[in-house]
């Protein structure tokens, strides 16, 4: 076994000083595979984004609850505490009549008007957060159903239909990233194929030679296969740079407008699984590569 795992170690890095020999060459492959890979990983960084945007909207997710005249504010304290037990609830503010009365002289420019009233119009108001948890449609259809049916509770408001387009969008979205990573990994896969190809044609002399004193397809094929994984891993690592740098030109002109929305978003680009997960998509798919053109191209040599 020590055996077995010195020689494919020694393959390994036999594999990536024969590339290094070639520096131009495979550079430009494995940039070509960066930037096949960089697209979907865009994406992804996109609706990851999107999502975790969504996520940060709690305000524009707040139920409005309106309460009947004659409750008191003592009870609608009691009914405020009481939707605020609730899992899916984060937070309940109460604004009484008395303060809803005087933000609306305030903000509506019709003081005097308003001074003129016998009697204040307004009734107690409850704003409810749902929990970050819980911002489904549904949940918050479910939310609002619930607070509905509590005493004292006259009007519910909440306007879900943004929420449904825009979950929608972002699946339709996500089902597009899914249609571009197939279609660009089968890319990346012609790209390793033809590039081994081509390897092994260069080679031919020294394989011919190696299976005449009797080496195997198996053993000719293995720094082949180091080969591709070599090309994925390093067109992983720059769509991963590509990724980066785009997350990055863009990260200060969104600030800017999350602040002028009054939000606090950031553009965050590939957490460390999500990283993980390209770099050994790269590598799998360098690896898939390589097997399938050096075991078809392999067999077509023999020593003479």
């Amino acid at each position: 076994m020590i055996a077995w795992l010195t020689r494919h170690l020694q393959t390994l890095i036999g594999s990536l000083g024969r590339l290094s020999q070639q520096k131009f060459s495979t550079l430009l492959t494995m940039l070509v595979i960066g930037i096949a890979l960089a697209l979907p990983t865009c994406l992804h960084v996109l609706v990851s984004n999107a999502q975790r945007a969504t996520g940060d909207w709690n305000r524009a997710l707040d139920i409005s609850v309106f309460l009947k005249r004659p409750t008191s504010a003592s009870e609608a304290k009691q009914i405020a505490d009481r939707i605020g037990q609730r899992r899916d609830v984060a937070e309940v503010r109460l604004i009484t009549a008395e303060e809803g009365l005087k933000e609306f002289k305030q903000q509506s420019g019709f003081g005097a008007a308003i001074d003129a009233l016998n009697e204040n119009p307004l009734p107690h108001a409850l704003i409810v957060r749902p929990d970050a948890q819980y911002v489904s449609a549904d949940s918050l259809a479910s939310l609002a159903a619930s607070i509905r049916e509590l005493p004292s509770v006259d009007i519910v408001q909440l306007d879900t239909g943004w929420v449904d387009r825009l979950n929608a969008i972002l699946a339709a979205i996500g089902r597009a990233v899914v249609i571009a990573t197939a279609v660009l990994a089968l890319g990346v896969l012609v790209i390793v194929g033809n590039t081994i190809r081509l390897d092994i044609q260069n080679r031919r002399p020294e394989i011919e030679v190696t299976k005449l004193v009797g080496g195997s397809d198996a053993f000719v094929r293995r720094p082949f296969l180091y080969s591709g994984v070599w090309y994925g891993l390093g067109g992983a690592l720059l769509a991963w740079i590509i990724t980066a740098v785009i997350v990055a030109a863009l990260r200060e002109p969104v600030s800017r407008i999350a602040v002028l929305y009054g939000s606090s978003f950031e553009v965050s680009s590939l957490d460390l699984r999500s990283s993980l997960h390209l770099m050994l998509m790269g590598a799998a798919l360098g690896w898939i590569g390589s097997f399938l053109s050096a075991s078809r191209h392999l067999r077509d040599i023999e020593p003479s």
